[in-house]
């Protein structure tokens, strides 16, 4: 396993990052099974784990933290905070009262005394960013957090927060968490060059596309799952941009074939060539999943094979502009005419 330096902390990652989204009730509801994936795949080399508090409202954390007894300080450990954990208006956001209540939960789910990075799961246009800083500044002078980011932050938020951070002497954003695959390439247009300009690292999310590029999903799938209910503009085929999608699959899985490579290989090695990309975060349901997905981190993409994913995906584009986290943050209605 190649391990890479996380901006400019001096902490080494590496390059597939074990995300814990599918275990829990959203994913793989056996802890003793989840556990097993988490050793498995510490033992393969990986050394950087990604949860959040929302995920299955909690239960990823517990089962990452039962998985870590014993193994703690041999990983480099992330969490993130945002999303609504309840009916309260106040159980969410970046705002100073929620941050404090809720890393003491992220601990104790853990079962830990500090988490090694700290994100705010999404930017919150309600809340002051100096507020958010101030509140995470305290817990990493706390000592319950060693550094502090962000995800799905676009280019102006990032150049924002580092601005506001050196400005009231700060801890300032050490990394970034976008989504970015062969299909979703919008952030290599600002994102990825602007965090680069200032020394964060990238732990990018989503490299499979959602399915769309492990097979998973194909011309024939309906959103049937609450979840893809939710995203119809990503997930139904009767949609232009969609079926646009289909068709770079179709030209990606020919490259792959031709490449000797799987298409979860292609797509992977894909994301992490990218010089401003630290990790990429894989989120397997099972082992075999698992071990599809390592296999990525022995392949090497030549120039040829990069100029040929070009060709089928421009760079800087997302083929269907659903594909994204920031619009509904980025272009708020109450915030159109601000």
């Amino acid at each position: 396993m190649e391990y890479r330096p996380l901006g400019r902390t001096g902490v080494q990652v590496s390059k597939l990052c074990l995300g814990a989204m599918m275990f829990g009730a959203w994913g793989n509801t056996d802890h003793d099974d989840s556990v097993r994936i988490i050793h498995a795949a510490l033992d393969a080399g990986i050394n950087f784990i990604d949860t959040a508090d929302i995920y299955s409202a909690g239960e990823s954390e517990q089962i990452v933290g039962k998985a870590l007894k014993g193994r703690r300080d041999n990983v480099v450990l992330a969490t993130k905070f945002f999303v609504p954990m309840g009916d309260d208006p106040n159980q969410r956001g970046g705002s100073r009262r929620w941050i404090t209540t809720e890393v003491e939960n992220s601990l104790r789910r853990l079962g830990i005394d500090h988490i090694d990075l700290y994100q705010v799961h999404r930017p919150d246009p309600d809340t002051d960013v100096e507020e958010t800083l101030g509140a995470l500044t305290d817990l990493v002078r706390q000592g319950k957090v060693r550094y502090i980011g962000s995800s799905s932050y676009s280019a102006g938020e990032i150049v924002e927060a580092q601005w506001v951070a050196r400005k009231r002497r700060l801890e300032r954003f050490r990394t970034e968490q976008p989504p970015y695959s062969l299909l979703v390439r919008g952030i290599e247009l600002d994102v990825l060059p602007t965090a680069r300009r200032h020394g964060m690292g990238i732990l990018t999310y989503s490299p499979l596309a959602g399915g769309w590029l492990s097979g998973s999903w194909g011309a024939d799938s309906t959103p049937t799952s609450p979840a893809r209910k939710r995203l119809a503009a990503r997930f139904d085929m009767t949609l232009p941009e969609n079926q646009r999608k289909l068709e770079a699959v179709k030209q990606l899985q020919k490259l792959a074939d031709t490449a000797g490579l799987t298409m979860i290989e292609l797509a992977l090695a894909f994301v992490v060539h990218h010089p401003a990309v630290t990790s990429a975060i894989i989120g397997p349901r099972t082992m075999a999943q698992l071990e599809g997905q390592l296999s990525a981190a022995a392949v090497t993409l030549d120039q040829g094979v990069l100029d040929q994913i070009d060709e089928i995906v421009k760079p800087g584009v997302n083929l269907n502009p659903a594909d994204t986290s920031y619009g509904d943050h980025v272009l708020k209605p109450t915030l159109r005419r601000r």
